[in-house]
């Protein structure tokens, strides 16, 4: 196999082992507070929203270290572990407790900075500035396909209840924990690229991620890492992006988590309330994977950059924002057990419910192909530092988020949304704008980014 090839089937790996772990968790983060909701009679006394919270706060942290991590024991080895604890966290809903749920969530936020820095670490060893925008379109688009066979068990297997049973609920975990196990195994088939590294070449990536034996120089590599992180995380292109990147950490909370509730909230739907969280996700899904194929494998056609890509994501966003205001009651994210009987400005609408997921998985895909494309393009001889502060920063804002969700209403989260989002589009255009004139310099073509 050639060199080209070996890269692009590493990709495809890469993306399918991330596939069956997230078709695990993120089902898991759909119906977390669902689930535990008809637990909390119990002597379970949990939140699926301060789980989330903890999570992503504990992540935000362990990104500060991540590179490092990664540096020592390399990005398959660190995926491989990090896949084994997100197995852990799942396994815990066979037979909560409340100790071993929230003792999960810290380990899981640990082990998520480590897997999505050693991700981006591979995602760009495995490319170049000419095709950095078709392999994080391939990653994200089979990533995505994880949003559809997990809902679409759910949406089968809850159909018609209005009630969780343990039974049910212990079915759908084992289920899910089998699968992330799967794609976590799947992750040793990735191999290895060979340093081409010319002698007295300083290639930083080298210097930080580079194979060594000696456990003095790991010590040195996992140091750089760490200061390289603190570097970036104050240049001018990195503060920008950090807005945008923010936007991307509170959409995640909400069609992840806040929205897939408040649909299960929704009494008008009657019987379907609950299978409806499961059918959400799929056209969450579906609107995910539309958009990485057209923005990302596509994106050799596109000769405008990536600005209106983000320019189409925001408009979408906005659009499903609109809706939901009209659609959703405003007590929905934050309703009891029962459910709630309030109407918004419509009749609630399953159709509209349904269009609106997919919107937020378009709009979505939109964000991150481009944030992913941009950041292996900036930073290629420094991608895990990057991509590390990349999820410091969503990760943060995903557990500031999830904590403001346990007490804000429906308007509120909304509208915190289309500020961010506003404000994050105008500094990413800033930043692209800047990396086209930086390649116009060099003399290349600006669709090759």
């Amino acid at each position: 196999m050639s060199s080209e090839g070996k890269k692009l089937f590493n990709i495809i790996i890469l993306g399918v082992s991330f596939m069956f772990i997230f078709t695990a968790f993120q089902s898991c983060g759909n119906i977390a507070q669902t689930v535990i909701t008809n637990l909390n009679n119990t002597d379970f006394h949990g939140s699926g929203y301060t789980s989330m919270s903890i999570i992503y706060g504990v992540l935000s942290a362990s990104n500060l270290i991540s590179p490092s991590l990664v540096a020592i024991v390399g990005p398959q080895f660190s995926m491989v572990v990090s896949g084994v604890f997100y197995s852990l966290y799942i396994a815990v809903f066979i037979q909560p407790a409340t100790w071993a749920f929230y003792t999960a969530s810290v380990l899981i936020g640990i082990a998520a900075a480590v897997l999505w820095t050693a991700q981006g670490n591979c995602l760009t060893e495995n490319s170049d500035e000419n095709t950095i925008g078709r392999n994080s379109g391939i990653f994200w688009a089979l990533l995505q396909f994880s949003l559809i066979f997990g809902n679409l068990y759910i949406y089968l297997a809850w159909q018609g209840k209005t009630h969780i049973s343990e039974s049910d609920r212990r079915t759908v975990f084992i289920a899910l924990t089998v699968i992330s196990l799967v794609g976590t195994v799947l992750f040793f088939l990735i191999r290895k690229q060979e340093d081409t590294k010319a002698p007295g070449d300083d290639d930083s990536t080298n210097e930080i991620l580079g194979e060594s034996s000696s456990a003095r120089n790991k010590m040195m590599r996992a140091v750089a890492a760490f200061k390289k992180s603190i570097t970036l995380s104050f240049t001018k292109e990195m503060l920008l992006l950090s807005l945008t990147t923010a936007y991307t950490g509170l959409v995640l909370t909400f069609f992840s988590g806040v929205y897939g509730t408040c649909i299960g909230a929704v009494n008008r739907f009657g019987s379907e309330e609950k299978s409806l969280i499961g059918l959400s996700g799929i056209f969450i899904g579906v609107g995910e994977i539309l958009g990485g194929g057209i923005f990302g494998l596509l994106s050799k056609k596109n000769r405008s950059g990536r600005n209106p890509v983000v320019m189409l994501g925001i408009l979408v966003h906005f659009i499903a924002f609109y809706l939901i205001f009209f659609n959703m009651p405003n007590d929905a994210p934050i309703a009891s057990m029962e459910g709630t009987d309030q109407i918004a400005y419509m009749i609630p609408s399953k159709e509209v419910a349904m269009l609106c997921s997919f919107l937020l998985g378009l709009g979505d895909s939109c964000f991150n192909t481009q944030l992913l494309s941009i950041l292996g393009f900036l930073y290629s001889e420094d991608s895990a530092p990057a991509f590390a502060i990349f999820k410091f920063v969503q990760s943060i804002c995903a557990a500031v988020a999830y904590f403001y969700s346990n007490y804000f209403l429906l308007q509120w989260q909304l509208l915190i949304m289309v500020l961010v989002g506003f404000f994050g589009t105008i500094t990413f255009f800033t930043v692209e704008w800047g990396a086209a004139a930086a390649l116009a310099a060099r003399g290349s073509d600006y669709s090759s980014i």
